[in-house]
This record gives structure tokens, sequence and C-alpha cells, in this order.
């Protein structure tokens, strides 16, 4: 424990008010001029020999007196100055002692000084008692503690599946999709558990030395959230499911879903396929033929030029020959062995070996792997990235390779273009209609009723179409800055890109020219610039 501050007392005499000043012991702090100051002020001491008593505390070794004044004040009693911390967690207390002939302060006293600085709350006895055992003038007590809130914790949810849509399936060394380990689709069976809920904890309120409560942190709370065929548990922190199936989460929602398993063809034995989760088909898609789905689609054998629309992924284990008449379309991933003649839309990703003469866009990265890794001929877009081995062929086949903006954002801007100009050529022609009937107006001519109730319905249609294409402008203008300004986006060239080969990233293009090896295109500001893998 460090030695004794500094302190002083003061001596009132028949021939004045005098100040005993203490020096401090080994350790202990000096004394300062302005608490000094600041103690007279509080004791109304206002004017006082303040050359003496600076060379009083400047000149100070063990103990000194300094004559203050000459005039006789009253005894003073020991004395307490009570500081709250801005955040009003501790209450810390300086005292002074008595004069002589003034009296010492007692616990109640000290208590009750508190009391009127606003203390209410965590006065700390047990360290008043100590302070009156051996009392230490002119340093800090803390003798009132706020109570801290105890922090509570967010509620967690664990799910017992995989939740991770933009996992890649798993591939063998040449790079192709291996088909017999798809660990993409979460199958559950009857009773297996699929979510579990760590309850919040809202933790328990402070409170300061002020006796105010002091909130804890904010926490979030969240409870289990599920669709059909799923089974809470009573204390509502466990998910089961009610079936044997598959298990996805969507918008925060635990869904299970049955699989609907078609043994051979999807074809005239067994029409059109419409299910609420998942279909299975162990053959062949034949064409002129659909299956829809809200969960995931697996075909076995090979997808002719038939409609299949997932509400989740589509995973085609050989792959689709459309005919130029197939169509993938899936909210999520899709993976197939190759794709031909056909239209290929995904939210997610694409997974394929090989793409011939198709329309293929993907929100995220398209991969063409596999022992080919080929595209050549039709338009490939993604989000994101493209990665392949072989683009278009010696024959110098039209390939378009384009990344960097959502393709279903570019077709929405695309088909603004249309509508707007559409909207500006109806305008135009009701504008002449109505500045013709106006010119026969003024012109003195009679009117019939019948054509002033025309002239009434198109001024109402201007009105409505100016409506319309104000709104499709703004959308236009909107979609034009997220299409311009979007410059990320890269296409990967693990062997060759032949000539007739279109590279676009965002809006800026780049016709390949010559066969190139081996190289990523990226865009560079205002140009498509080539680097070597």
């Amino acid at each position: 424990m460090s030695g004794k501050n500094a302190y002083f007392q003061l001596q009132i005499k028949e021939d004045g008010t005098y100040l005993k000043l203490f020096d401090s012991e080994p350790g202990g702090l000096s004394l300062n001029y302005d608490e000094i100051s600041n103690y007279l002020i509080d004791k109304r001491i206002y004017e006082y020999d303040k050359i003496a008593l600076g060379r009083g505390i400047a000149n100070l070794k063990h103990m000194t007196e300094v004559k203050l004044t000459s005039a006789v004040i009253l005894p003073q009693d020991e004395y307490m100055r009570v500081k709250i911390d801005e955040d009003r967690m501790n209450a810390t207390c300086r005292f002074y002692p008595p004069s002589n002939g003034g009296k010492p302060l007692t616990k109640d006293d000290i208590v009750s000084e508190l009391v009127k600085a606003g203390v209410k709350y965590g006065v700390d006895e047990a360290r008043i008692s100590q302070y009156l055992r051996d009392p230490r003038y002119c340093s800090d007590y803390i003798l009132a503690n706020a109570t801290l809130p105890i922090q509570g914790k967010d509620a967690v949810i664990t799910y017992h599946f995989n939740t991770d849509l933009t996992m890649k399936p798993k591939t063998n060394e040449d790079g192709s999709v291996d088909f017999h380990q798809l660990d993409i689709i979460s199958h559950v069976n009857k009773g297996d558990l699929l979510a579990t809920l760590s309850p919040v904890d809202f933790g328990k309120p402070g409170i300061d030395v002020t006796g105010k409560p002091l909130k804890p942190n904010k926490v979030i709370n969240r409870v289990l959230r599920h669709g059909n065929k799923v089974t809470m548990s009573e204390d509502g922190l466990s998910l089961y499911s009610d079936v044997n199936g598959h298990v996805s989460l969507t918008d925060g929602r635990v869904f299970v879903s049955d699989t609907y398993e078609i043994a051979a063809d999807v074809d005239p034995s067994t029409g059109d396929v419409d299910y609420e989760g998942n279909v299975v088909v162990k053959g062949n898609v034949i064409t002129g033929f659909s299956v829809k789905a809200k969960g995931d689609i697996e075909v076995y054998g090979v997808v002719e030029g038939a409609y299949l629309e997932a509400g989740g992924q589509i995973i085609l284990r050989r792959g689709m020959q459309g005919m130029n008449k197939g169509i993938l379309k899936a909210t999520s991933n899709i993976i197939t062995k190759f794709i031909e003649n056909a239209e290929v839309i995904a939210g997610g990703y694409i997974n394929t070996d090989s793409i011939m003469h198709s329309k293929v866009s993907a929100k995220g990265d398209i991969i063409v792997g596999g022992r080919r890794g080929l595209v050549t001929g039709g338009v490939i877009r993604s989000g994101t990235m493209i990665s392949l081995k072989t683009s278009g062929s010696h024959m110098g086949t039209n390939t378009v390779l384009e990344v960097g903006i959502d393709p279903r954002v570019l077709d929405e801007f695309h088909e603004l273009e249309k509508h707007i100009a559409n909207l500006k050529a109806e305008r135009e022609r009701i504008n002449q209609a109505i500045a013709m009937v106006r010119k026969k107006l003024q012109a003195g001519s009679n009117i019939s009723y019948d054509k002033l109730e025309t002239l009434k319905q198109i001024t109402q249609t201007s009105i409505q179409l100016n409506t319309q294409l104000t709104e499709a402008t703004h959308k236009y203008d909107v979609l034009k800055l997220e299409v311009e300004g979007n410059a990320f986006g890269t296409i990967k060239i693990l062997d060759t890109v032949y000539p007739g080969t279109k590279i676009v990233i965002s809006n800026v293009v780049y016709y390949v020219r010559d066969s190139l090896q081996h190289i990523k295109f990226i865009r560079d500001r205002a140009d498509i610039k080539q680097v070597p893998l």
C-alpha cells in the first residue's frame, strides 16, 4: 500500500486563520494548489495570502504552517466532497480533516452526504468503515458502486442439414462432376433432427449509483419456423421431420418435401409431372413433356426437347439434348453432363462438361469442366464468372461469353428499352390524333358527340401513357446505372479460345481475332484485359 498523500488542515488561532500543510509519505501525492483553493472557496474564505500559501507548498518539508488571514473564522468540521462519474458507475469521495475544534464525520454523516449528492444505491459500508479506522485525507475513496447488468446472449439456431446453396458438387480428378456423390441435396428420414434452438438470454438489468436501471445490451431473439411435415418439440427448441424426403431452408423457414419417384421415362404413360416436393426420374424425359417441382428435380437418363422447372436444383446425371425445344429453369443450381441445343436458366450456378449451341444463363458461376470443358456456339451469360477449357472451334463458330451482370437484370433492362420505345410510339400516335381533332375545332368544324367522346378517351389514354412512361423511364435509369456501373466478372479459358468468340464484360465487348491459350479476361476500366493463367 502506497504512503499517504499530502494534506492540509485549518488552524484557527486568536490572531487569525492558519493552514497547516503536511507533506506526503513515500509513494503518496504532493499537495495541489487548486485543490486547496477550491476547499477554501467551499469554506467561504475568499481573501487570503496566496503568495504565502504558494511559497509554503513549494518549500514544504514534513510540515509547515501558513497564515492565510487575520480573520478568525468558526471551527470547521471534517469535510467531504462527492463526485459521481459521468456514467454513474461510481461515487468517489475525498475527505478533508476538521480544524481544531471541529467535529469528525461519523458513518451516518458520510452516508447522509452521499444521499445529498444523489447517491441512492450501492453504498460501500465496509469501505466507509475502513476509512474511519484509517483516514487518509486528500485521497479518493470509491464509496458507492453500480451493479453492472448481466449481458444476455442472442438466440442461436443450428440447422442439422446443408443450408449452403452455393456449395459445389464433388469433382473427379479430370474435373468432371462425381454424380455418385451429390451431397448438395439434403435428404432426410422420418424422425431426423432438423434444427435446434438455443433460446435467447435477455440478461439482467443493473443499477447505477443514482438508482437508475442499467439495461443490458440488446439481443436478437429467434424462433424456429417451419412448414408442413415438420414437428416441433413441446419446448419449441427442436424440429423433426415427419416423413422421408428432402429438407430445405427458405426465408428462415424449414421445409420438408416428399420425393415423387418415377421408375421409368416421363412420356405418354406418365404425362406431364407437376409436384409440390422433389421429383426423381429414373429414366428419360421425352420431347414434348414437362416436369415441374417445388423442390429439386433429378433425372438419371437424358432430357430431350422437354421443359423442366424446379423451385430448387436440377440435376441431370446424363444431360440434355434439347433439339432447340428443351428448357431448364431452376431457382437454384443446375448440374448436368452436357447441354445441347437448349435454353438453360439458373438462379444459382451451373456445372456441366460441355455446352453446344445453347442459350445458357446463371446468376452465379458457370463452370464447364470435365474431360471436354467445351463451349461452342450459342450465348453463355453469368453474373459472376465463366470457367471453361475450350471456347468456339477451328471453324470460327460464333460463341458469346458474357459476365458481370445478372442476366435477369440485363434481360429486364433490354425489355424496358423495348417497352419504352413502344410507349413513346403509342404516345406519338395518340398525340397526333388529339392534334388533328383540336385543329378541326379551332377551324370551326362541327364535331359529332361520338368524336368528342373519343377525344376524351384518347386524352385520358395519353395521360396514362405519360404516367407509365415516367415510371418505366425511372426504372430504366436505375437499371442503367447498375448495368453500366458493374465492372466485375471474369472469364477463364483453361485451354484455347478460338476466333469467332465474343467476350462481353458488363457493357464492354472484345472480339477474339486469334487463338489464345490459358488466359483470363477481366475488365480494366473501359477495356477488356487479357491476363495469363
